[in-house]
């Protein structure tokens, strides 16, 4: 065995043992399997519906409908994937989507994770990939931490509001510009883990 092959079955050898299992130095050339560490099962998808967030709104828009779905896999990818799907909203319109301390007024914590936009016949999909299973917001100075637990999304222009609300409808901030509409469908009392 020359001394090259050596260093490499010796390097093998240690790597193996670090790891818990043993190689044979056949399986130590070039190309060989990479030894995978056992990961943990995912947990399953969490499924939240929401709802019109107004009687206005919803006379407005009576058969509104949105679904998330939450791919909890933190704990394996260090990362989840958040699907947002809705039906029967304003067609051609543009939503912003929050991670929110609270569902309804006045909301406290937010976090914006992005947006999506209604096609023609009012129907959207959207996917993003963050973490949602550990999102929280922390404020350093209080030493404070706030579990962000519900979703709501909100009209991102606040003239798209106007049609159902009039033209004094209030301006709110939740956009990246600051200026948006009213929220139309948030998740009520169901929370997300």
């Amino acid at each position: 065995m020359t001394v090259l092959a050596t260093a490499a079955v010796s390097v093998t050898a240690v790597t193996a043992a670090l790891l818990g299992g043993s190689m044979s130095p056949a399986s130590s050339t070039a190309g060989s399997h990479a030894v995978r560490a056992t990961a943990t099962a995912a947990a399953p998808p969490v499924t939240v519906n929401l709802r019109t967030s107004s009687a206005p709104l919803s006379r407005c828009f009576p058969n509104a409908r949105s679904q998330v779905t939450v791919s909890l896999t933190t704990d394996t990818l260090g990362k989840d994937t958040f699907t947002i799907r809705a039906w029967r909203l304003r067609p051609r319109t543009d939503f912003t989507v929050f991670l929110i301390e609270k569902a309804t007024p006045t909301f406290g914590a937010a976090e914006y994770i992005g947006d999506f936009t209604t096609n023609k016949q009012g129907r959207a999909v959207n996917t993003f990939t963050l973490i949602v299973e550990e999102a929280f917001a922390f404020n350093n100075t209080k030493g404070s931490r706030t579990d962000l637990n519900s979703i709501g999304f909100w009209f991102a222009d606040p003239k798209d509001d106007n049609g159902c609300l009039g033209g004094k409808s209030p301006v709110t901030g939740f956009d990246g510009d600051a200026s948006a509409g009213v929220q139309m469908m948030n998740s009520a009392n169901r929370k997300l883990p």
